[in-house]
Parts: C-alpha cells; structure tokens; sequence
C-alpha cells in the first residue's frame, strides 16, 4: 500500500518515491517533455519485470499527511498537483497501455517502491488487458427544456386588475387546477428524462466494453437551468470512436436530449484499485 505519513518524512531532506503509474512497454518511454509534481528530479522509470512504473523522486517533508492535509484545503495548489499528475499519466498512456495511480502514491525508497508495486503485478496484469486499445468517455445527458425554457409566463404579459375583496368566481377551484397540471406535467418529464437517460445508457453500452453510473450533478452545477438525468463513464475500443460519436449525433436527434460526449480519457474509471 502506499505509505503517506509521518514515517515518510523522516529526518530533514529525506526523500519518497512517487509513483504515477504502471504501463507495459518494451520500448524506452520519452519523458522529458513532462516535470512531474517537483521540478527538483527528473520523471523516470522503475523497472518491475515485464512492467514498468513511472515515477519521480520528491521531498518526503511535502508529502506528510499533514502537508498533505493543508494542501487538500488550497483549491488552486491541489489543482496544480492534479493537473501535473494527470499530464505524466497521459504522456504514458500516449506510447503505452497505463494503470494510473491515485494522486500522492508514495513509497520510502526505490526498494519498497518495487515490492509493493510487484506484489499488485497480478492485479496490474489484469487491468491492462483490459484497457488495452481502449479509452474512456464520458457522456452526460440533460432533460430538454421547454419551449421558452420554462413554465413562467412572459414578464411582459400584463396582469388583470385583482379586487382581493371578492374572488372570481370559481377562482380557487381554477387555481388548484392549475396546480395539478402543473405537477402532472412535471411527473410527466421526469418520467420522459428518466426514459432518454436509460435509452443513451443502454445504446452506448452496446458498444462499451464497460461502463459506470455517476450521480448526476444537481440543477445549475451544470450551468444554467438544465438537469442532469445522466452522468455515465465508458470503455470504448479505440477503433469504435467514431462510431460512438455517430451514435451520439442520432441520440441528439432522436430524444432531443442535450447529450454531451467527452473523451477520449486515459481509463482512471476502469483500472480498478491498485
């Protein structure tokens, strides 16, 4: 397991092996163009066998949980990590099939490093079949607006003079059905959202080698007043991206549904924990 803590810090100037990920490759990797989390070593390989991990040599006293703990708190200092992480992982998976690791995976020394990333061999073995070729997409789909985009009538519309001293008459009775419908309508497009959303996850899913349900975001994490009836992951085969994106186009078209299609990723979602 990967060892954060107190124990890798040490003494002052102790040093951690940071791991990125683990690829099979028979050709040498062309690492130069990526710095890693520190600009103070170089990102290179281990050699594990038939497999090979990309890491690079950090400052353990960064890396403490405490450190670690502060830097979780700093929105743009852990983005900064995160994006440095993910630009090695994907200039791995660029000339290699690629087991990513999660953020902050360290190990003290390049020995430790090697046993415990050769006792995971197997389980490495296993997700790099699975992903080989492949990659991952997203796909998020969002109920269709109404026709002006709601239920409100129009701002400009003049309103009829209310005597609220005498109700009109059959005025509560109107009201009230006017609550109905306005419900039964609601009903009436959740029930249509949660149909195109099980009918995108269905047709994408003919043609994914794997796939994973996210919770949706809620209304306006999104942008604006859509609602998100399906977020979804999937592992596609490289030679069927194309056919995905069609695929995309005619679901637009048929369910008028606002689908959005993203990819291709590096398959974080698919090589399970390691």
């Amino acid at each position: 397991m990967p060892e954060r803590g107190p124990g890798t810090s040490g003494a002052q100037g102790a040093h951690a092996i940071y791991v990125y990920a683990v690829c099979r490759t028979e050709a040498p990797l062309a690492l130069g163009a990526v710095t890693g989390v520190t600009r103070d070593e170089p990102v290179r390989t281990l050699s594990l066998g038939s497999l090979t991990a990309v890491v690079q040599t950090v400052a353990a006293a960064e890396f403490t949980d405490a450190a670690w703990q502060e830097r979780l708190s700093d929105a743009i200092e852990l983005e900064r990590y995160a994006r440095a992480h993910h630009a090695v992982v994907s200039a791995v998976a660029g000339h290699a099939p690629t087991v990513p690791l999660p953020l902050a995976t360290l190990y003290q020394g390049e020995d430790r490093a090697r046993r415990a990333l050769n006792d995971e061999a197997a389980r490495f073995h296993t997700a790099l079949k699975r992903i080989e070729h492949h990659a991952e997409w997203g796909v998020k789909v969002f109920a269709p607006l109404l026709p002006g985009g709601g239920d409100a009538a129009p701002a400009s519309r003049p309103s009829a003079p209310v005597d609220r001293a005498r109700p009109a008459p059959g005025g509560g009775l109107a009201y009230l059905e006017r609550k109905r419908n306005q419900r039964a309508q609601r009903e009436q497009r959740q029930e249509d959202s949660l149909r195109i959303a099980e009918a995108v996850d269905a047709a994408v899913s003919r043609i994914a080698k794997a796939s994973r349900r996210l919770r949706p975001h809620g209304q306006g994490s999104a942008g604006g007043p859509r609602v998100q009836v399906l977020n979804a992951t999937y592992l596609v085969a490289e030679d069927r991206s194309d056919e995905l994106q069609a695929l995309a186009a005619g679901l637009r078209a048929r369910t008028g549904a606002d689908i959005e299609l993203s990819g291709p990723w590096v398959p974080y979602s698919f090589v399970g924990e390691v």
